[in-house]
């Protein structure tokens, strides 16, 4: 293989990674989720990186104590995250592949209610 060659080769592979990188940018700026609590007093959204983007608390939330709502609100938010956790990582799942830089991303990612 010559030089010129190698480096159409190079720039097509780059070109193809460029491709990728965008099109999974595109599918995360599209990516996150909302959660709802059990009796629907509250709503959460968050964004692909699991920050809050919304939140919405019916009339039933005023008849909760404070710590009661506080910890309702926490427990919806930590649904939503890891949502759009599961979301994000099946986006980058498709750029990346399974291996060492998707586990690197999704490493500290929520997994379990917060209590």
């Amino acid at each position: 293989m010559d030089a010129a060659q190698w480096l159409a080769g190079y720039r097509d592979r780059l070109e193809h990674a460029a491709d990728g990188a965008r099109r999974a940018s595109e599918s995360l700026r599209d990516t996150g989720a909302s959660a709802r609590s059990p009796r629907g007093e509250v709503t959460v959204s968050v964004n692909a990186a699991g920050a809050l983007t919304g939140l919405t608390l019916t009339p039933a939330a005023r008849k909760l104590e404070c710590d009661a709502l506080a910890a309702l609100i926490l427990a919806t938010t930590g649904q939503a995250q890891r949502l759009a956790t599961q979301r994000m990582t099946e986006v980058m799942a498709d750029y990346l592949g399974d291996g060492a830089a998707l586990a690197q991303l999704t490493q500290h990612a929520p997994t379990e209610v917060p209590r």
